[in-house]
Order: structure tokens, then C-alpha cells, then sequence
């Protein structure tokens, strides 16, 4: 079902979208007045660094050749004045641009993670999480230079250009002219190989994303991986990924590489040129070229080529982080399949009357899960669903709380459909324990108070008391205010569900929902938690999935599920007195048990 594995790339961009720039400065937008602030300064800076070749002319032409030792002493000043001015303005542009960078990559990284909190589950279903976790972190993180410095600089160098041509043309035209010659030879390398480049990019950004995928993926399988003793095969595939990223990585960098030594080549021929033509003219007294403009000409050359390199980068930065926004802005645009509908309104407080209606439903198009599933339960009830793995039990506590739209039919809550009401309303409403017990790292205490921050430590105790989980978290270091690590990998499995379910139950729910609430607790602490949760279920409706049947003998209601459909309905009573699906299976375990 999934949409891609750790050994499958992405699909890439075609082309080159101008959108996501666009979008880009919509993020920038906001501290435009920070960014103009530091382009005027820059420009400043530039301004005064470009005046150092004109003084040195005057002073080689003029101030030399008459002796004239009082201005040069003061021109010098006003160049030590100058560095200084640059050093300040410097360093103003290191802080604002660093500070602007990291607030727009901090609104990107908040932008995807909120839009991560509300989509659906089928969208975490179709992908590994190592794929998903490498665009909030790693993708955002390499957007970095390019708004810190990249387009800054851009800007002020493409300005500094005009001025250096500018000054360069007051000194002498032809010798500009020899100068800007190489500019075609430059832009054309760059039209033969940007498809490439930026396809290059988009590569090595599939590759960083599988290699992330199946480091996530190993992460959390080590357990499984040590006892089947699966190191070194999992170091083969892990190889082989990083082997293919390394191998991406060469092909993009070689791209890059590409332009800095043409630029540096092209640089080099036409500074000689210029001298070349320069010395001849100079010897032969032509085009009014002196010994001061032709230095200051060669310095003017040396900061003319150094902007066109920063471009040259800025360019290379440019297609890398489009390769990096293509993915970024694919998640943010991911359509949150299950939303509130327009119009929707607050769900009213809950007694507890649910109706399932004729639903289908299915995971993925053409391969039905739920066919034509009809039932309802009066307010209070406890509905016990069983049934084969893979029948359709677990998604039907799913629709429930909405975790997936329905294909068809309907789901009532006092009367109620759930698809014209607010989806927090409803849940908040409701208590959910799943067959994944994933404990936060955090204390125990707050473990528990996940679902309902305003509850009070007692309320956490006599929670933790109710299922049973009291006695074990008190022989814990700290009591409630052990720390647990993620996933809960100190508790054992067994205690890991207790402290779920007192999570669950702290939330005080009008619907308590429980997939395998009890499959991992021993039989004793299962004999003492049944005496807790017949407290707790009065009055509440409840639905129980249990492959132990002894725990839901007493349920108002047993659903055995097959195929997605209702195969049996009826109390342990009546099923047991008709041999079929539930007798057969229940009989199976007491066979097996005795």
C-alpha cells in the first residue's frame, strides 16, 4: 500500500517551476524592510570598495609624478576610513542576514509541521516516516545560505556590476569592451548544462531521502533486527543507499564545479587581454591609455569577475534549493483528505447513540475493507467486536473517531452524522487506545495527562489506580516523574498499555474506544483491570477489540467481523447457543487453553 519504500525514488520535477520562487517570497515578503536595510548598506559598502582603484589612479598619475605628499597622505586616510566603514557594515550584514534566515527557515519548518498535525492517517500509511522527516528538517535546513546570504548578495552584487562597468567605462571604453567578452562564452556553459544541474539536484535529493527512510526504518527495528542477528544484511542495503546518494552527490557537485573554474578561466584570459592590449597601448600612447588606468582598469577587472563568481553560486544555490522547495511545498500542498466540511458546527455533548448505516469503505481504490457494515448501539453499551486478523475490526474504530472519510453510507452519533461536524469537537469527546501503546518522551505523569493537560495529579493517580497501573510506576525511580524515552523502550510492553489506557481514561470520554487495550498484560493484573473498567464503562458506550474472549463475555453486544462484513450479532449468550462463527472461535480457545 505504500506510495514509495526506502528503495524507491520520488517522482521528479519535469520542469523548472517559477511558482515556487514566487512562494518562496512570500515568506521573505514579511521582512522585506530588514533585507532593503541591508542591500542599501551593502551597496554602500560596494560603492566606497569601488572609489579604491579611481583614488589609486589619481595618486599614480597625479599625486606621484608632482610629489604632492599631503594628499596622499589624507587620500590614504580616507582609504583606512573606508576599510573601517566596510568592516562595520560587514558585520551589521553577517547578524541581519543570519537572523532574517533563520526566522523565514523557522516559518517554512512551522508551516510544514502544522500541516503534518493535520493530515489524515492514509497519508502516513503510504509512506516511510524517514521520507516525511528528512523535508522538515534536512530539506528547510539546506534553504539556509541561500536566504541568509544568497539573495542579499545577489542583489548587491548584480548592482555592483553596473557600477564597476560604470567606472571602468569613464576610464576606458575598449578596454571595458576586451573585459566584457567573455560574458557570452559564460552564459553560454550555463544554458548547456542547467537541465542537468538541476536534474542532478533532484537526484541527490531522492537519494538523501531514501538513504533518511531506511535509517529511520533501522532505528526503529534495531530490537527486531539484533535477534534475528539481521546487522550485516542491513549494512549491505544501508551501503548500497548511501552508495548511491555518494555517488548522486559527485554528479551534482561535478555540475557546480563546472562554472567557478570557466569563470575563473574566462576571468584569467581576459585580464590578460587587457594587459596585453593595454601595455601596447600604453607603450604607443594610444586611446589615451596611462599607467594609473591601467591598474586601476586591472583592479576594476579583479572586482568585476568576483561578483559574477558569487552569481555563478548563487545560481548553483539556486537549483539546489529548488530541488529541496519542490518537495517542501509538495507536502504543505498535500490535501487534508479528512477536514472539517464547510458549515460544520460544534459537536453537541455526547450520550453515546452510535449507528454505522450501510458504510464501505477501503483503503485503497478497487480492494474493499468494509462492505455494507450496519449496527447500532444505544447509549451506555458496550460493543465487543471480534473476528480474524485483517477482517475489519480495527478500521472500524477508526471511522468512529474519523480517522478516514467513508466511501459510502453513513456514521451517526446521537443522531448525528460525523461528517457535519467539527472533527476536535468530536474527538475531544472520545477516548482512543490503539494497538500501538506509543509512550512520548517525558515523565510518566505527563504520559498520561497527554490527552487532558488540565487534569490534576490526583486525577493522574486515580486514573493510573483504575487500570492498575499505580503500583508499578510507584516502584519507578521517581514515581510519576520517571523519565521514559521515546516509543517507552524501559517499560515493558505490558506496562506501556496500562499507561495508555490511563491515558485514555483520564480524558474522560463519552465513547471509550479499545483496539487490544489488554493484549500485552498479564492474566493476573487482567483479572484486577476488569473490576476497574466495569466502573469506568458504566454509563459510557464502548467498543473492545480482544482476541482473548474471556475479557468481553459480559459485552451488551458481539460483533464477529469477517471479510468487512457483520458475519454475527449478539450477546456471549445467544452466539454460544448456535454453533457458528463466534462459537467455533471461541471454543477454539477454550480448546487451546485447556
Amino acid at each position: 500500500m505504500a506510495r514509495n519504500k526506502y528503495d524507491i525514488d520520488e517522482t521528479l520535477q519535469s520542469e523548472f517551476n517559477i511558482k515556487h520562487l514566487k512562494r518562496l517570497g512570500s515568506y521573505i515578503r514579511p521582512h522585506r524592510k530588514d533585507m532593503i536595510l541591508t542591500i542599501c548598506l551593502m551597496l554602500v559598502s560596494s560603492a566606497l570598495g569601488m572609489l579604491t582603484p579611481r583614488i589609486l589612479m589619481t595618486i599614480i598619475d597625479d599625486y606621484i609624478p608632482s610629489k604632492n605628499i599631503r594628499s596622499i597622505v589624507l587620500i590614504s586616510l580616507g582609504l583606512l576610513l573606508i576599510y573601517l566603514t566596510n568592516f562595520v557594515i560587514l558585520r551589521i550584514k553577517i547578524t541581519t542576514t543570519a537572523t532574517l534566515g533563520q526566522s523565514i527557515i523557522h516559518e517554512i519548518r512551522t508551516d510544514i509541521f502544522t500541516h503534518l498535525q493535520e493530515l489524515p492517517f492514509s497519508y502516513y500509511d503510504d509512506r516511510p516516516h524517514g521520507k516525511i522527516q528528512v523535508r522538515v528538517v534536512n530539506y528547510v535546513n539546506s534553504l539556509s545560505d541561500l536566504l541568509s546570504n544568497g539573495i542579499v548578495n545577489t542583489i548587491t552584487d548584480l548592482c555592483s556590476l553596473f557600477f564597476i562597468v560604470g567606472f571602468m567605462l569613464s576610464i576606458n571604453v575598449k578596454l571595458t569592451f576586451v573585459c566584457l567578452i567573455g560574458i557570452p562564452l559564460l552564459m553560454l556553459l550555463i544554458f548547456v548544462i542547467k537541465r542537468k544541474q538541476r536534474v542532478a539536484w533532484q537526484i541527490l535529493s531522492n537519494k538523501s531521502s531514501n538513504l533518511n527512510a531506511y535509517i529511520a526504518e533501522s532505528i526503529n527495528g534495531i530490537r527486531v533486527t539484533q535477534s534475528f542477528v539481521r546487522e550485516q544484511e542491513n549494512i549491505k542495503i544501508f551501503n548500497h543507499l548511501s552508495g548511491s546518494y555518494s555517488s548522486a552527490w559527485m554528479r551534482a557537485v561535478c555540475y557546480n564545479f563546472m562554472l567557478w573554474p570557466a569563470i575563473d578561466n574566462i576571468s584569467t584570459w581576459t585580464t590578460c587581454a587587457v594587459y596585453v592590449l593595454g601595455i601596447d597601448w600604453l607603450s604607443g600612447n594610444k586611446f589615451g591609455v596611462t599607467t594609473g588606468a591601467l591598474i586601476a582598469l586591472s583592479g576594476y577587472i579583479s572586482q568585476f569577475w568576483a561578483p559574477i563568481n558569487t552569481l555563478a553560486s548563487f545560481y548553483n544555490s539556486l537549483l539546489t534549493a529548488m530541488s529541496y522547495l519542490e518537495r517542501i511545498f509538495e507536502t504543505i500542498d498535500e490535501p487534508v483528505l479528512v477536514k472539517d466540511r464547510p458549515g460544520a458546527v460544534a459537536m453537541p455533548p455526547i450520550k453515546g447513540d452510535v449507528q454505522f448505516k450501510d458504510v464501505c469503505f477501503s483503503y485503497e481504490d478497487g480492494i474493499p475493507v468494509l462492505n455494507h457494515v450496519s449496527f447500532h448501539t444505544k447509549p451506555g453499551e458496550t460493543f465487543a467486536i471480534v473476528g480474524p486478523t485483517g477482517a475489519g475490526k480495527s478500521t472500524i474504530i477508526s471511522l468512529i473517531s474519523r480517522f478516514y472519510n467513508l466511501n459510502s453510507g453513513e456514521i451517526l452519533i446521537d443522531g448525528i452524522d460525523i461528517n457535519s461536524v467539527t472533527i476536535k469537537s468530536l474527538r475531544k469527546q472520545m477516548g482512543v487506545m490503539l494497538q500501538d501503546s506509543f509512550i512520548f518522551s517525558g515523565t510518566i505523569m505527563d504520559n498520561i495527562r497527554y490527552g487532558n493537560r488540565t487534569a490534576s495529579k490526583e486525577d493522574v493517580i486515580q486514573a493510573a489506580k483504575t487500570v492498575c497501573a499505580h503500583d508499578f510506576i510507584m516502584n519507578l525511580e521517581n514515581g510519576y516523574d520517571t523519565e521514559v524515552n521515546e516509543r517507552g523502550s524501559r517499560l515493558s510492553a505490558g506496562e506501556r498499555q496500562l499507561i495508555s489506557f490511563a491515558r485514555a481514561l483520564l480524558a474522560d470520554p463519552k465513547i471509550l474506544i479499545l483496539d487490544e487495550a489488554t493484549s500485552s498484560i498479564d492474566t493476573e493484573t487482567e483479572i484486577l483491570l476488569q473490576k476497574g473498567l466495569a466502573k469506568l464503562l458504566a454509563g459510557r458506550t464502548s467498543f473492545i477489540i480482544a482476541h482473548r474472549l474471556s475479557t468481553i463475555k459480559n459485552a451488551d453486544c458481539i460483533l464477529y467481523v469477517d471479510n468487512g462484513e457483520i458475519k454475527e450479532m449478539g450477546t456471549h449468550t445467544t452466539l454460544m447457543q448456535t454453533p457458528g462463527y463466534y462459537h467455533s472461535l471461541y471454543m477454539s480457545q477454550y480448546d487451546f487453553l485447556s
